[in-house]
């Protein structure tokens, strides 16, 4: 269940039965959903699991770290993913969530691992966006309704043309919502249950949210990691 657990790192990578992440650098520690991993989480000292400073932004540190690593599959978790921000950081959104996509997929290829590696893609349902068809299926036509959309059908795309030209393992995989108690408290389930609870203790008289009228399908994420 890595994959879940590292869910807010760049991406994370595979190499024989050690498992690599990237981390971005920061002032305070970001790496509070992942502690529990750590062979001390208290002196933060790793075991299986080895982190390096990098960024999907950076092209040149994703080459010299999946040269170094030579990973067996990766996983590319890493986004800008609240749909609301994507409108305040739409550049940023773009460069990380769809240009982030093909610095990884080419960093695969000027490696020389297009034939060793297994390439995962973690997409999104909001690719729907205003949705064609209820049910959606892999068919139905993608209508992204916010930059984040519009970013990782850029990413969903660049991941078809590597397959279809370089023969790569790369897939997409189209996720909806998945809950876990590791979801950030700024998305609305985390919102409204800590809410919930602050009112409840009388901390909080009420909170707000944003559209109203906005539709979602639920699941957990240890059902989408299985």
């Amino acid at each position: 269940n890595f994959p879940l657990s590292v869910y807010h790192l760049p991406f994370c990578i595979f190499s024989c039965s050690q498992v690599h992440g990237i981390v971005r650098r920061s002032s305070s520690f970001n790496t509070g959903r992942i502690e529990h991993l750590y062979k001390n989480p208290q002196a933060h000292i790793e075991g299986n699991m080895k982190l390096h400073y990098g960024d999907l932004t950076d092209s040149t540190c994703l080459v010299k770290i999946i040269n170094e690593v030579k990973p067996t599959e990766i996983y590319n978790l890493g986004a800008q993913s609240h749909v609301k921000i994507s409108f305040d950081l739409a550049e940023y959104t773009a460069d990380v969530d769809g240009v982030g996509t093909l610095r990884l997929l080419d960093a695969i290829k000027t490696c020389g691992l297009i034939n060793s590696v297994k390439f995962y893609q973690a997409s999104t349902s909001e690719l729907f966006g205003k949705v064609q068809e209820i049910p959606q299926k892999e068919t139905t036509p993608f209508y992204p309704r916010s930059p984040y959309g519009a970013a990782k059908l850029y990413a969903y795309w660049i991941v078809v043309n590597f397959r279809e030209a370089y023969n790569l393992f790369a897939v997409n995989g189209i996720l909806f919502n998945h809950e876990s108690p590791r979801r950030g408290a700024n998305f609305v389930t985390r919102k409204i249950s800590r809410s919930v609870a602050k009112i409840h203790l009388g901390q909080l008289d009420c909170f707000s949210l944003g559209n109203l009228d906005a539709k979602r399908d639920w699941g957990h994420a240890r059902d989408y990691v299985e």
